[in-house]
């Protein structure tokens, strides 16, 4: 019997890392697709091989035949848009294209930032300069929308969006960068239940504890 092809998704994964966002997606999407780890303190990121994908040098990058994608938001986008059957992004046209595609890039744009600067100390930009505002505003916003989630970003829908949103803020509030607001935590807490979230973190959990001998 013939071996099958390999898949044609293969994404290019380190754990832990911004990556596992695209691997729960990928659980998500339901196709086939295969892990290239990379070892962050060996350096792969940084090899020749891998730069020629990703010159930034860290992941994730993903790789669906001839196409090549990077940046978190972007896989994300580009998987949802590209296997429309796992219904994971609603399609243009549609009026919650608008709210889905603010929410998919809002986190990168604006909750890490305005995270960031919490961590360091730092203090505000004016608003002129920082596209994120500041850091209370943001916390404002966010908490706004997951208290209206019922129970996802765009109502009973779950999409790409929740995938980012519910990466970020599961992050976020377990490393203190974030409030526990009520709000935060019952939307993660639904977000986790998902079993293609258990299965992402079921499997960087085992990675890390190879490492760890």
């Amino acid at each position: 019997m013939a071996e099958a092809p390999p898949p044609k998704l293969k994404l290019y994964h380190a754990t832990p890392s911004r990556s596992s966002t695209v691997l729960w997606m990928l659980e998500e999407l339901g196709e086939p697709f295969a892990i290239e780890q990379l070892s962050l303190k060996d350096g792969d990121q940084r090899k020749p091989g891998y730069l020629a994908l990703n010159p930034m040098g860290k992941v994730p990058t993903l790789v669906d035949g001839d196409t090549v994608v990077s940046e978190v938001s972007a896989i994300c986008c580009y998987l949802a848009d590209a296997y429309p059957k796992a219904g994971l992004a609603p399609a243009v046209g549609d009026p919650l294209r608008g709210p889905y595609l603010k929410w998919l890039f809002y986190a990168p744009s604006c909750i890490e930032p305005a995270m960031i600067d919490k961590a360091l100390n730092r203090p505000p930009a004016p608003r002129t300069t920082a596209g994120w505002a500041d850091y209370d505003t943001v916390v404002s916003v966010v908490r706004d929308a997951t208290a209206k989630a019922a129970p996802y970003l765009l109502g009973e829908r779950f999409t790409a969006a929740d995938v980012i949103v519910g990466s970020t803020l599961r992050w976020g509030v377990q490393f203190k960068l974030l409030p526990d607001l009520p709000e935060f935590i019952a939307y993660v807490d639904r977000v986790r239940a998902r079993p293609a979230l258990q299965r992402q973190i079921a499997y960087d959990d085992a990675l890390m504890q190879k490492a760890r001998g």
